[in-house]
């Protein structure tokens, strides 16, 4: 007896049998053509939107972003709405392009950035033979950029073989994505595929990312002078210590979680035992089950306490989860070396040790949405003063998300 095929791993399959063809009148290397011929419009979006500071929560700038991209969005013959991202500042921007076919994609990046305000003004977007520098042009400038093109290409070619594309960008990525992860999650249950673009920084694309937690570790003692009745007390600083040695070893290298103790904070004079004091660690993680385990063993560890009649208590602050390893991913990255392959290009796909907001679009134990990252222009120095973008990716990542596209929607028409 065989085992049921699912439609999403059916449809992959067809692509790597058939993807070489793309449709009938559009050879991979008149689409690479094309692509190439979309690099300078491209740039001129991207001159556009690095121009403008979109750092998280500086509303003015985000609005103006937001104002633009709907505009873009509905030149491209989108529906257009937006949706404050509450408790964040700007709009989450949703557009939906109708096709004719069956097969529904969602494309997917933030627009803000890390940057302070008047850093556009400072470092506007510069160019070398080779690079384009600029605050964001990676992450994920350069992202929305992408998509944005990739739907102009498809346009051109007058292709509506899918059955929806629908676009989310989104305003609060660098802080946790408070006010997007909710819709992130609500649209991706809606659709067969899921592309997110953020940068690269290699020719690579994205089958696993970390997720994301904060351990909180609080102990409660008892003030007394530290001068006359040092014994009356119960020194919560000694007893976090006491803890922190413990606890050091909470990650698991072989399922490449990390669990490191980041800050501390105690006392309130010198001359006081202090009667409280707490510590935050940085989780990562790529196993759905790790977070169980280290609460779990975090929390036997600290039952051992040095100091007497002090409350210890450690907890979990959940963040951005992990998109796990998946057969969906992997098969869509099998895909896109296929479709590379025809061009003459090799692509890796990779698992990143930070988080993403893919994290949000994946459903565990389930092949739909399968769940691509890294869809973005190859860049790298992100967050930095020298974050650039490759040149020579511009063509081929264009090239990679519409012949995606096109692959995965064949055989789905109407």
């Amino acid at each position: 007896m065989h085992a049921r095929r699912s439609p999403i791993a059916a449809t992959i399959a067809l692509c790597l049998f058939a993807c070489s063809a793309l449709a009938a009148d559009l050879e991979p290397g008149e689409l690479l053509r094309q692509a190439e011929a979309e690099r300078q419009p491209y740039l001129e979006t991207l001159k556009d939107l690095v121009a403008i500071d979109t750092g998280t929560g500086q509303e003015k700038g985000l609005a103006t972003v937001s104002q633009m991209l709907v505009k873009r969005l509905e030149a491209l013959g989108a529906e257009v709405g937006t949706r404050p991202a509450t408790p964040s500042a700007g709009d989450n921007i949703v557009g939906t392009l109708k096709g004719s076919g069956t097969t529904n994609f969602l494309l997917m990046v933030h627009y803000d950035t890390v940057f302070a305000e008047g850093t556009a003004a400072e470092r506007p977007l510069r160019m070398d033979e080779q690079r384009a520098y600029g605050p964001g042009v990676a992450d994920a400038k350069g992202g929305v950029a992408m998509i944005l093109h990739a739907l102009e290409l498809l346009r051109n070619q007058q292709f509506d073989d899918y059955g929806t594309i629908t676009v989310l960008f989104n305003p609060d990525e660098e802080m946790g994505s408070a006010g997007s992860k909710k819709i992130i999650a609500e649209l991706a249950r809606k659709h067969d595929y899921v592309f997110s673009y953020e940068p690269p920084d290699r020719d690579a694309v994205t089958t696993a990312t970390n997720g994301i937690n904060a351990l909180l570790l609080e102990v409660k003692g008892k003030s007394s002078h530290a001068g006359s009745a040092p014994e009356d007390g119960r020194n919560a600083i000694t007893e976090l210590a006491h803890q922190l040695v413990r606890l050091k070893d909470l990650g698991d290298p072989d399922k490449g979680t990390t669990v490191n103790w980041t800050m501390i904070a105690g006392g309130e004079k010198r001359n006081i035992i202090p009667s409280r004091a707490s510590a935050e660690a940085d989780m990562r993680y790529s196993d759905l089950s790790e977070t169980e385990r280290v609460l779990a063993d975090g929390q036997r560890i600290i039952e051992d306490k040095l100091i007497g009649d002090t409350a210890v208590e450690l907890r979990i602050d959940k963040g951005r989860p992990p998109l796990a390893k998946n057969p969906g991913s992997e098969r869509l990255a099998e895909t896109a070396q296929q479709l590379y392959g025809e061009i003459d290009k090799r692509i890796e796909p990779i698992a990143m040790r930070f988080g993403t907001d893919a994290g949000y679009a994946y459903l565990p134990g389930s092949d739909k949405p399968a769940v691509l990252e890294t869809m973005g222009v190859v860049g790298a120095g992100l967050h930095s003063d020298e974050e650039y973008i490759e040149l020579s990716s511009i063509a081929p990542r264009l090239y990679l998300s519409v012949a995606m596209i096109r692959a995965l929607s064949a055989g789905t028409s109407r």
